[in-house]
Parts: C-alpha cells; structure tokens; sequence
C-alpha cells in the first residue's frame, strides 16, 4: 500500500473533534512506512490545515468533497468549481427558504450572520412536536458545524458576488433539522446533470461542481504521485466517501459508518472512537 485518502469527521476525528493520540501514532507510522497519507474532507482545507498544525504534519489534502486539492505546502493544485450564475441560483434557493447554508469557497466559508439562530428556531420546533426528541444530539450535530475554522459572516448570499475579487465556489452545504426542508432539498437538487448532490451526515446536503467527488480527486491524485489505483487505500462514514471507497484499491468503512457505507466497503474497521483509523492503518502496515 502506497497511499491511504483518510476521511475526517466520523473518521480521524472522535466525538470531540480530535485527532486521539492513538490515530496521530498510527499517521505517523504510517509516513515512516513511505505510505503517503491524504485527507480527504468535506471540509475546507484551511480547516484541516488547523487541525494538523499542532500535530506538525503535512499532507496532501483533498477538501470540499473532491472539489480541491492542495500540496503540503498549502497551494492549490487542482479545482473543480462551480460556475457562478449557478451558484448564484442555489443560493438563492436555500436563502428564500430559509436555510442554514455555507459556501466553502477559495477564500473562506461564507455563512448567514444569522444561522445559529436559524438552527435553534428549528431545534424549538423539533422540540414542540416531538417532545421526547433528545436535544443532545441534535446540538452535536450542530457543534459539529460550528467547530469548523475559517468562516465569514455574511448578511445575505448577494454579497458574494459584490466582492472586487472573484470567489471559486467549491462546495455549497445545505443544512436543516426540520425533514421536510431536507427532503426539499434533496429533490430539488438531484438528477441535475451539471451538479453532485451528495450528504457528510443526517442534515445536510451538499452541492458540487458535476466533476467533484473524493473519488475523482484520489484518482487525479494517485495519478499526479505516480501511484498505481490498486496501491491505495481510503477509509470513511458517509455518502460523500462512497466514491472514495469505490475508486480505491482497498475502501474500508469505519464501524460508525452507515449501513449502506459498509456494504460497498473491502473491510470494516473500528469506530471513531476506537481509534478505528489506527486500527486499520496497523492492518494495512
């Protein structure tokens, strides 16, 4: 095995938003094994730069589901964006139904000043017609957005395209608790020709560029490194890591991954809270 494309959220990273000790050794012994190590995201790759700084290492990093990939040294190696009129028109949509949205774009995520509190009138609603809802998890659900690094506050999505310099717009997450709104989404968005519509958890959805996907992005990767497909290895949860799983030579789900994540998967490692990555790196090694 000469690469391994690893997933963040409910992959690298345990329930509290970390890298374990237990992972960060087994990175490490990975990279002293000549095994180049690429994080493959739905985040932004200044968020995983702030994430990896205080562990001082470098990788390969593959972010926005697919849409961008940056070297170690943090430039911009390849993009798929999408264009601007549609982005435009996506934003719209999401704005005039008042959902919590964020734009990753080349310069930052760009997110309406007032989305906490669009998530919070949502979690009172929940609340209000189901009174035995469990609030805890839907607030994690929420941290877990809010954890990200490198946001902007915006009033509205026009602004974006009043800014001197031009934005590429690689990713767009639509977010609701309310499963009306998530099925409303979801059929408005799929089967377009010119987009991926694809989902990092239970209440999101999140728009691509059509050639975007962490699949195409190891592929292009494994290419650019000289890398044979069937010499690379990707672990992940969620329906945004299924074309990773796919594309390479060995797809591993995590144990917390969702059924149909595990069914496509080679193996099924540990959970990310049983340092499942470092279990399956050690098989790997």
């Amino acid at each position: 095995m000469k690469l391994i494309a690893i997933d963040l959220d409910g992959t690298l990273l345990n329930s509290s938003h970390q890298v374990s000790d237990e992972n960060e050794r087994a990175l490490r012994e990975a990279r002293q094994a000549g095994i180049e190590i690429v994080v493959s995201t739905g985040r932004a790759h200044f968020d995983v730069h702030s994430i990896f700084e205080p562990l001082g290492i470098k990788t390969w990093v593959i972010s926005a589901n697919g849409a961008a990939i940056h070297a170690p040294d943090g430039s911009l190696y390849h993009c798929d964006a999408i264009e601007e009129t549609r982005a435009r028109g996506i934003l719209s949509w999401l704005e005039e139904n008042q959902y919590y949205y964020e734009v990753f774009t080349n310069k930052a995520i760009y997110t309406p000043e007032t989305g906490r509190q669009l998530l919070e009138i949502e979690m009172d609603r929940v609340k209000s017609a189901n009174p035995d809802t469990d609030l805890s998890i839907l607030e994690q659900a929420a941290s877990v957005q809010f954890s990200q690094s490198g946001f902007a506050y915006i009033r509205s999505y026009r602004e974006l395209f009043e800014k001197e310099e031009r934005l590429d717009f690689y990713n767009i997450l639509g977010f609701s608790f309310d499963e009306r709104k998530l099925k409303a989404g979801w059929e408005r968005f799929s089967d377009q020709k010119d987009i991926t519509l694809v989902s990092s958890a239970d209440h999101n959805f999140e728009l691509s560029a059509r050639n975007a996907s962490k699949g195409q992005a190891l592929k292009r990767l494994a290419q650019k490194l000289g890398i044979p497909m069937a010499e690379t290895a990707a672990v992940g949860d969620s329906l945004n890591d299924c074309s990773m799983l796919q594309a390479a030579g060995k797809g591993i789900a995590m144990g917390n991954a969702r059924e149909d994540i595990k069914e496509i998967a080679d193996a099924v490692t540990l959970t990310n809270d049983q340092n499942g990555v470092a279990h399956m790196i050690r098989n790997l090694l």
